[in-house]
């Protein structure tokens, strides 16, 4: 065979077996036969008879084998990226059949790092309870390494947060970019002036988030000398607020978690803009989960409206 043969069977999808295509897939991602026999608790014969049954089919090679196990050809590329598409096709049958019937019960479960304020989150969640008010929405709150964990661990399903790497098991869907501010409260001498430079702060009394400090944030104070004095530490922004509010120490805060108290002069901002740390905030999913439908749906709900904001 030739990977230039020209695939000319018009009756392809009615004489191809589909298990062939799920054997051709369980081979790419053991990365070679043997490796997909042993996965699959088949004769390594069986395997590669499949395969040469498929390229039969497609009348060409789809793989080679190398030294690191077998490496697809364009043709096989091409047919791995339509087998993926089949394959998460056919996850969603289920999904879609109950939504169609409106007998869609169960539980959703997020894990989200506190004090996120996002419009299109929110109205996710009002349009997918509209949708399916059998369902229940558990929300629970930690810090973003936990809301991380807990997916890898199979925990909950969908999280929300931040993430200073990409782990393979998760999918990563940005929803917004967010900023913080240093801020003190309105007994603090501080309050109403803006500061030059971070470093004319690293004496000042401070309340730190814990666990919940988004790293980007942790090297800034490093940078600076800021933070060496604790009188304040919560493991909550809604926590570090009211500890900020209450003039126990200045502190770093989510600029769109503490708009309310900017206006009713609570919170001062201390920082130019141009020393705000910024990063994104991801919707993230397990990659390769066994989902049930309730998860499937508000999955769909969430990606379908953040993808539909258009990005600048």
């Amino acid at each position: 065979m030739s990977d230039d043969t020209p695939l000319t069977d018009r009756k392809f999808a009615s004489r191809v077996d589909w298990n062939l295509m799920r054997t051709f897939v369980d081979i790419v991602r053991a990365g070679g036969i043997g490796a997909a026999a042993r996965e699959l608790n088949k004769q390594q014969p069986s395997i590669s008879a499949a395969l040469k049954r498929l390229e039969d089919h497609v009348g060409t090679t789809l793989l080679v084998r190398s030294a690191n196990g077998v490496e697809m050809t364009a043709a096989g590329k091409a047919m791995m990226a339509l087998c993926e598409d089949m394959l998460a096709s056919a996850r969603l049958v289920p999904h879609q059949i109950a939504q169609a019937i409106r007998r869609v019960e169960g539980i959703v479960r997020i894990q989200i790092v506190s004090a996120i304020v996002s419009a299109e989150f929110d109205e996710a969640i009002a349009s997918f309870h509209r949708r399916h008010p059998g369902i229940r929405i558990e929300i629970r709150v930690s810090s973003w390494r936990q809301v991380l964990d807990a997916l890898e661990r199979g925990e909950v399903e969908v999280g929300i947060g931040y993430d200073n790497s990409v782990r393979g098991g998760l999918v990563y869907e940005p929803l917004f970019v967010e900023c913080q501010q240093l801020y003190c409260g309105r007994s603090h001498p501080m309050f109403g002036y803006r500061i030059s430079q971070p470093r004319e702060l690293k004496d000042e009394a401070f309340v730190l988030g814990g666990e919940d400090e988004i790293e980007i944030v942790t090297h800034l104070r490093r940078r600076y000398g800021l933070g060496a004095r604790v009188t304040g530490l919560a493991q909550d922004i809604n926590e570090a607020r009211r500890l900020i509010v209450c003039g126990v120490g200045i502190g770093f805060l989510p600029v769109p978690a503490v708009r309310a108290e900017i206006e009713r002069g609570l919170l001062w901002p201390l920082l130019h803009a141009d020393f705000e740390p910024s990063y994104e905030i991801f919707l993230l999913a397990r990659a390769e989960p066994e989902r049930d439908t309730a998860t499937q749906l508000f999955i769909d709900e969430v990606f379908r409206r953040i993808r539909a904001i258009p990005r600048a």
